[in-house]
């Protein structure tokens, strides 16, 4: 092999004039291979791009023995000449010089071959699915928009402010938390009363991984002005749908001097400058899920982007629902937490548009949300989206100390002294809202199931890779 810098498939496909008669070295693995007694052509893909890159092996050149190993699957090194493609379906080629093999796959062990594969199936080799080309592109969404969160509350004066993953404190306040302990399970220490003696535990007392980064987040913006997270949270709830997962990303900014007004401006704000951002810089991988899995798909991002999303009071909300006609598998009330198919309706049949639901009943939201003037309703907004229905949640938080105070005591929540200190010390207007990370990478990518848009899934009875 010659000494040549190796170029990526990517970079080759973007500007194919700036390397046309060149050698070139390129480094990948084999999607497939095919020809007759006198040239063989492989797709190279190296990851960089959903884009194959065709290799031409002249049989003159390269015998039958030497190219056996060159199988679906295998990994290999080529050197060569790129030049316009003779054939169809690519613009160039590289007419090979030079082979290496570096890892062969045995056709008939192999699990990827030609023929399509199920979700399902590919969920049980999750370590080898980011190969195909659906989880390939996937992935390259997952990195971008994750980038994009990045660059948009960097570029908005935010700061990335970094949450514990293990607290004594249950945000939600609905007790579906993963408990943390050196203890020995088999033998327990006990107190006299016969309870776990959880002083003798490695933080002193239980423990448990976080459901959500927003009380310690809260800290940060009374310090730090405007802050977000953006880490794994886990929730125990036992949910087998194709919406939820035990163990997710969560973004969530957090805004002091921010009222429900701006919080629902910057979510707006936010949720379209992640689309755009992917359409802009993932237009390859966004259009082959668009041909090949979701045929709307590029229509339904575009139109999120360019509509201004209505903003309606839950009330309203519930009226416009019970006054439809429609037939709903859940009751519809005012005081009723709404499902997805309502949520869904309002978007997708009643406003054609995006939707920020405000102003719902307290007694459906967590408790550290600012009770309105009516004394029945709170602050909260949440964003819902076609085919997705609940995308972000949120709510001015509230600041007054008695009322927060009152309020957890209304619910029979302990104390968190901590986060009341908040209250007693500068207290401010604030707000914040929550993004499931996987929620936003399902919408963008169109597919149909949450353990689809990250790369190992956590759901219940399922841990493995």
């Amino acid at each position: 092999m010659k000494d040549i810098r190796r170029t990526t498939v990517k970079e080759i496909l973007a500007d194919p004039a700036k390397y046309a008669g060149s050698e070139v070295d390129v480094k990948g693995w084999v999607r497939t291979r095919r020809g007759n007694k006198n040239v063989q052509f492989v797709a190279l893909n190296d990851g960089s791009t959903i884009n194959c890159l065709q290799l031409v092996f002249d049989l003159s050149k390269f015998s039958e023995e030497s190219l056996k190993p060159v199988t679906t699957g295998s990994s290999i090194h080529v050197q060569g000449k790129l030049v316009e493609s003779q054939g169809k379906g690519q613009s160039v080629e590289v007419q090979a010089d030079e082979l290496q093999i570096y890892g062969t796959a045995d056709p008939a062990e192999y699990p990827l071959q030609k023929k399509g594969c199920s979700m399902e199936f590919l969920r049980g080799i999750a370590h080898l699915r980011p190969r195909t080309n659906t989880f390939g592109a996937v992935l390259r969404i997952r990195h971008a928009l994750a980038f994009a969160i990045h660059k948009f509350f960097n570029d908005k004066g935010f700061y990335y402010f970094h949450t514990p993953l293990i607290t004594e404190s249950d945000c939600e306040g609905a007790g579906a938390m993963f408990q943390v302990t050196t203890l020995p399970l088999e033998n327990l220490p006990r107190t006299e009363e016969g309870k776990v003696n959880y002083c003798e535990d490695f933080f002193g007392g239980p423990a448990s991984l976080t459901v959500s980064g927003q009380l310690e987040g809260e800290l940060g913006a009374t310090a730090l002005g405007c802050i977000y997270t953006f880490g794994p949270t886990f929730r125990a709830e036992n949910s087998n749908t194709p919406r939820h997962l035990s163990e997710f990303w969560m973004i969530e900014p957090e805004m002091s001097f921010y009222e429900i007004e701006d919080n629902m401006d910057l979510a707006e704000e936010f949720i379209k400058y992640c689309i755009k951002y992917a359409l802009e810089h993932c237009a390859d991988d966004i259009q082959f899920l668009n041909d090949h899995f979701d045929k709307g798909l590029i229509d339904r991002l575009k139109f999120v982007v360019d509509s201004e999303f209505v903003r309606l009071p839950y009330t309203e909300g519930v009226r416009i629902l019970e006054q439809s006609g429609k037939k709903f598998e859940f009751p519809v009330y005012w005081g009723v937490d709404l499902a997805s198919e309502h949520e869904r309706f309002l978007v997708e049949e009643h406003f054609k548009r995006p939707v920020i639901l405000t102003d719902y009943p307290k007694e459906i939201k967590a408790f550290y949300m600012k009770l309105n003037e009516d004394g029945k309703t709170v602050r909260a907004m949440d964003v819902l989206f076609p085919q997705i229905g609940e995308i972000i949640g949120g709510s001015q938080r509230e600041e007054n100390y008695e009322v927060l105070k009152s309020r957890m005591e209304e619910i029979g929540m302990a104390d968190i002294p901590w986060y009341m200190d908040t209250r007693k010390f500068g207290t401010v207007p604030h707000s914040g809202f929550g993004l499931g990370f996987e929620r936003l990478v399902l919408f963008v990518t169109g597919m149909q199931n949450i353990r689809d848009v990250i790369p190992f899934p956590r759901y219940p009875k399922n841990c493995e890779f």
